[in-house]
């Protein structure tokens, strides 16, 4: 069996572990720049509001309704979710870590009879130790467990945990899963099963194989074979290596110089740099891009990109920026005010399989390897991943607008909460 453990609300979650105050109230949660709506209560839901909503567009409704609005805290949401990853694999070892707030669970070691107390041990130990309120369902195969945690999220007589090991089960869930909700399915193919009069993930199911091959490829077939409780989905998929890579940011206001812009570059590169070390992968060329606000055509508008191979095939930060540098300089042009900025990474391979330059110094790549192996260290250690780094680096927080963002409470020694101890204070 296979279970699907999903964090509820996660983002709220998160900043209602640190503020009680926010807890029974409509809280919404910004992205980068405070633009849009990423992540809702259940209270803000029911005023209206949607996830993907500009909150320019809607920050009336908020007021009127007393809404908590707050930016993106991003480096707290990802401490909190790896405190529940952990958590989650103390009680069921075998775990595999899907987003930021989701994660499969391998439950084949647990018999049948046991699955349900199990599973309501792992949901009440996050809400003890990590303060996070989670949904977990329970399937034959990884599908269904996604879709019987959409059904303990919804239905608060599950207290958490749906069960699907019956075929009674199975079929009453797909009956109240419409297809568009099904995993690996989604919004984008409602025309083509609307066309075969399919509305419910159980009409597909009971399709014959033979008509599901005519019209679905090989994902769709897998889904079916899934809905069906045939396990095929390797949950490993998405752990495969990344053939692309990228780091981009909106600024928070227009970039005008060339010092400026070559901040952010620096940043950008140092952050792909460091990704590709941590999945073992190099980059033998990357893309620096450039992009004005096309929402104000009265402005100028320039949008430019630069190509440049890598010396060698590598993922030295240094080598990595001083590359970037130099792409940057080739295509920015003054007189135009950059809101959007970023480094492509086109193709990656496996560190294993890069053929070393001819003429680069071994001995210098060997000390330029210890160094980016020290640099990682040290920041991995200290709760942040730009402790130490290159000097022209421009911090995160600088170079987007966050004007309601939380404390770091659980990643900053500044920022850890004051209790005050004195009696009768």
């Amino acid at each position: 069996m296979t279970g699907l453990i999903d964090c509820n609300n996660f983002f709220v979650s998160c900043e209602r572990i640190f503020n009680p105050r926010l807890r029974g109230i409509p809280v919404a949660v910004l992205s980068n720049n405070d633009g849009c709506i990423v992540a809702l209560s259940n209270e803000a839901k029911a005023v209206g509001l949607r996830r993907g909503d500009p909150y320019f567009k809607v920050k009336d409704i908020c007021d009127s309704n007393s809404v908590a609005v707050l930016s993106g805290n991003h480096r707290l949401y990802g401490d909190i979710s790896s405190r529940v990853m952990d958590t989650i694999a103390s009680v069921a070892g075998d775990v595999n870590i899907y987003s930021i707030d989701e994660a499969f669970i391998d439950f084949g070691e647990f018999s049948d009879e046991d699955l349900e107390a199990v599973g309501r041990m792992i949901v009440r130990r996050v809400r003890r130790d990590v303060g996070i309120p989670t949904s977990l369902g329970i399937a034959p195969t990884a599908t269904l467990a996604k879709a019987a945690s959409h059904f303990a999220k919804k239905y608060p007589a599950y207290r958490g945990v749906c069960l699907i090991d019956s075929e009674q089960k199975r079929r009453k869930a797909l009956e109240l899963t419409e297809i568009g909700d099904v995993w690996g399915i989604g919004r984008r193919l409602l025309k083509r099963f609307a066309a075969y009069g399919i509305s419910r993930a159980i009409q597909y199911a009971d399709m014959p194989f033979e008509d599901v091959c005519k019209i679905m490829n090989i994902s769709g077939q897998r889904t079916w074979r899934e809905l069906n409780g045939i396990a095929c989905v390797d949950l490993d998929d998405h752990d495969a290596p990344q053939k692309q890579m990228c780091c981009t940011r909106t600024f928070a206001v227009g970039l005008t110089s060339v010092e400026q812009l070559s901040d952010a570059i620096a940043m950008f590169a140092t952050t792909v740099a460091r990704r590709m070390r941590e999945r073992r992968l190099v980059a033998k060329g990357l893309t620096v891009f450039l992009q004005t606000n096309s929402h104000h055509p009265d402005q100028p508008q320039y949008c430019p990109s630069c190509y440049l191979p890598l010396a060698e095939a590598t993922h030295d930060t240094m080598s990595v920026a001083d590359v970037a540098q130099t792409a940057l300089r080739r295509i920015f042009r003054t007189g135009y005010a950059f809101k959007r900025a970023g480094i492509i990474i086109p193709e990656v391979m496996p560190e294993s399989g890069a053929t070393p330059s001819l003429f680069t110094d071994c001995d210098e790549r060997e000390r330029r390897r210890r160094l980016m192996g020290v640099i990682d260290l040290i920041n991995s250690s200290s709760l942040s991943h730009d402790r130490v780094h290159i000097a022209s680096y421009m911090p995160v927080e600088s170079c987007v607008r966050c004007e309601m963002r939380s404390p770091n409470y659980s990643t900053s020694i500044s920022d850890i909460i004051k209790v005050n101890t004195s009696y009768g204070a």
